[in-house]
């Protein structure tokens, strides 16, 4: 196994374009279990560890612009007020000592259907940056998995940063785990209000082949939120409308048996996480300015 270890970006985007299967390399908090347990033997690792820009991020206009290899601590400590979904699921990430060192762009190069940041990068509305030596491009996060740890990246792609929309309403992170920490989720949900649009987007994480968003689920509360004025009124949701939002959430997903969790299993704690954090959303968002005494 050989070892790559550019200075800088252009470097990197030449050392991958001579080499299409370089395994890149950040914190290696998924790449190293691998090899570790002979799962993968790549013949080049590309470490992007001297590459600084990678670890930099961008707050100005309308996104955050979080460099691929800015680890999850940092995200936690500096952008909870602008990200406040994807600060919540990177508090579930493993240990600190992996919190140190994993990254979102590692999460998305690694594609696994059970990644923690995932359903808060659906929710939150992401595009990931994709550079190679022919130019950039811009993929919508949910076109970016395409299979079961498959992702959208060409072979002399590298991911540079992810472009997230920041929080204009509230947002919130669940997951479902065979214990407290440590633990990869046995299924995760994330959601997120925008009141801009008047909207909801929803991720699904650990519940199918790829994450996915439960755009009929999202669909059915948009229209449900418009008809009964709720976004203006600031009343609550009610109860026959969470339900069937958490139904149809439940519906989006596919999921399989496995040693953490049955399929019947999943799609019950995707339904009950739904309807959880709809309702924690939207106290939020109803408290906030003093919407609720409008509904007095």
């Amino acid at each position: 196994m050989d070892f790559l270890r550019p200075a800088s970006w252009e470097e990197a985007l030449a050392a991958k374009a001579e080499h299409p299967t370089a395994v890149p390399i950040a914190g290696g908090t998924d790449v190293m279990v691998e090899i570790n347990f002979d799962h993968r033997r790549p013949e080049y690792l590309l470490d992007l560890g001297r590459v600084g820009e990678l670890h930099a991020w961008e707050t100005d206009g309308p996104d955050v612009r979080l460099g691929a290899a800015v680890p999850y601590t940092r995200v936690i400590d500096h952008l909870g007020a602008e990200l406040p979904g994807l600060a919540l699921a990177a508090r579930t990430v493993g240990s600190p000592q992996i919190r140190n060192r994993g990254s979102v762009g590692g999460n998305l190069g690694a594609a696994s259907p059970a990644g923690d940041s995932h359903p808060a990068l659906l929710a939150a509305g992401a595009e990931v940056e994709a550079q190679s030596v022919r130019g950039t491009r811009l993929i919508p996060v949910e076109e970016f998995y395409t299979g079961v740890k498959r992702n959208a990246l060409a072979p002399d792609e590298l991911i540079r940063a992810v472009r997230i929309r920041k929080a204009t309403g509230p947002q919130q992170f669940s997951k479902v785990g065979t214990r407290n920490a440590m633990v990869i989720a046995v299924c995760a949900f994330g959601i997120a209000l925008h009141p801009a649009g008047r909207t909801v987007r929803t991720g699904i994480g650990s519940a199918a082949p790829t994450p996915v968003r439960a755009r009929a689920a999202e669909e059915f509360l948009d229209a449900a939120l418009a008809e009964g004025g709720h976004w203006d009124s600031g009343r609550p949701v009610p109860p026959s409308v969470a339900a069937q939002f958490a139904e149809l959430a439940a519906g989006a997903c596919n999921p399989i048996d496995d040693v953490r969790g049955s399929a019947a299993y999943r799609r019950r704690a995707v339904a009950v996480m739904a309807r959880r954090t709809l309702g924690w959303v939207w106290e939020e968002y109803r408290h906030a300015e003093g919407r609720e005494a409008r509904c007095a």
